[in-house]
């Protein structure tokens, strides 16, 4: 794939679709994806074959980790990271409140409880100090939210816990391609969660992927997503045997090799998608750069930002204005704005089920009155992205003080 036809566009069809509603996200599915796909449809494996073993494989190298393992979703790596690392009842696990309510679902799925740590004010990533301040003995792991595709400060995690002898584990669902010092995501953490969603980097419809140097912790992983059963049907043909034991209680949280063939060619044009997605948001950060009342989040010099999201902050002491008459406008153009996120435990399940209040997190709580995320995807052409940035400017225009 040539970066030039994706920032041309491609085909007039393809632009007529994004012209009147353009998302926040969208996949890219070409010809090569779906003969990929249907090569699958008419061959012996639909799941549990051979599809499966090349995507952890390839997937293990893009990153540089020894193992991945393949799963149904994000939701299901993240699940099966808090299974294998042992979180039960009595368990806590320190988590920021800036991120999509699986991170912290999957601690309670085990019967632990998420302590929340609030984020940089400039970044959203999770703060080190204040996750200093959370640890008690009954913690078990931290979780890094690379939020929008920004990795976290893992120098700084990895010193806590280390001193503190806990696991420490990414949710990098937003960063897939993303680097910390030149060091990929995959590797950043003792376990590392992807998810493959149609908006994500690459996408097998749904999917996910945990990435680790622990062998031992990827066969727990494999037994997890297959009910616990210590083998599959694949691994039993070729042994030609029957007989299987399920060894602990798991879930059926397998992925396809339909999906698999899917990701494999993704994940090979993933890094012109990655170029474009960074050219892009130097775009958009060259248009915003000299407002005072709407501002991207800040990006470390030390990170390679792999820009899932493109968050804007507005601040109404420097506009007669605020995010929800810019979410408003942009929509009114046809652009299809979001909000990433509302802080987890302001949710209502988080207040009822631990008595979660406004005040445990103020920057997570302030920033989220004020933030916005516009579209970006490889398949925005350099016109979609004048067409974000003048709606955007309009409104910051209009409303100066």
């Amino acid at each position: 794939m040539n970066v030039e036809l994706i920032e041309s566009g491609v085909k007039k069809n393809i632009r007529a679709d994004m012209r009147h509603s353009m998302p926040y996200g969208r996949q890219w599915i070409d010809e090569e994806d779906i003969e990929a796909v249907v090569e699958v449809l008419r061959s012996d494996w639909l799941t549990t074959g051979p599809k499966v073993g090349e995507f952890e494989k390839e997937f293990a190298c893009f990153t540089g980790a020894k193992e991945a393992v393949a799963v149904s979703s994000g939701t299901a790596a993240l699940h099966s990271i808090m299974y294998a690392i042992g979180v039960s009842s009595g368990d806590e696990v320190i988590v920021p409140p800036m991120t999509f309510v699986a991170t912290a679902n999957a601690i309670v799925f085990q019967g632990g409880k998420p302590v929340f740590a609030d984020v940089d004010p400039e970044t959203l990533l999770i703060d080190p100090e204040q996750v200093k301040e959370r640890i008690t003995p009954q913690t078990k792991a931290i979780v890094a939210v690379d939020y929008a595709g920004q990795p976290c400060n893992y120098d700084a995690l990895r010193s806590i816990a280390d001193h503190h002898g806990i696991i420490l584990i990414a949710d990098a669902c937003h960063a897939l391609g993303a680097q910390y010092k030149g060091k990929k995501t995959g590797t950043l953490a003792d376990m590392t969660a992807f998810s493959f969603h149609p908006v994500k980097h690459i996408t097998t419809g749904e999917g996910g992927m945990v990435t680790t140097n622990d062998t031992k912790l990827a066969d727990k992983m494999r037994r997890f997503r297959n009910h616990g059963i210590d083998s599959d049907h694949r691994q039993r043909i070729e042994r030609g045997i029957w007989y299987y034991e399920m060894v602990d209680l798991g879930y059926n949280y397998r992925i396809t090799d339909l999906q698999c063939a899917l990701g494999l060619n993704q994940l090979h044009k993933l890094p012109e998608w990655l170029i474009r997605r960074q050219k892009i948001a130097r775009q958009y950060n060259k248009a915003f750069s000299g407002l005072a009342g709407i501002r991207p989040l800040k990006v470390s010099k030390e990170a390679y930002h792999a820009y899932h999201l493109y968050v804007l902050s507005c601040f109404p002491d420097s506009l007669h204005t605020d995010r929800d008459a810019l979410f408003a406008k942009l929509r009114e153009e046809g652009i299809g704005a979001n909000v990433h996120y509302i802080p987890v435990h302001l949710h209502p399940f988080y207040r009822k089920r631990f008595g979660f209040r406004e005040g445990l997190c103020p920057e997570a709580e302030k920033a989220y009155e004020r933030i916005i995320s516009i579209p970006i995807f490889p398949r925005m052409c350099d016109e979609d992205v004048r067409r974000v940035i003048d709606a955007v400017l309009e409104v910051a225009e209009a409303h100066e003080k």
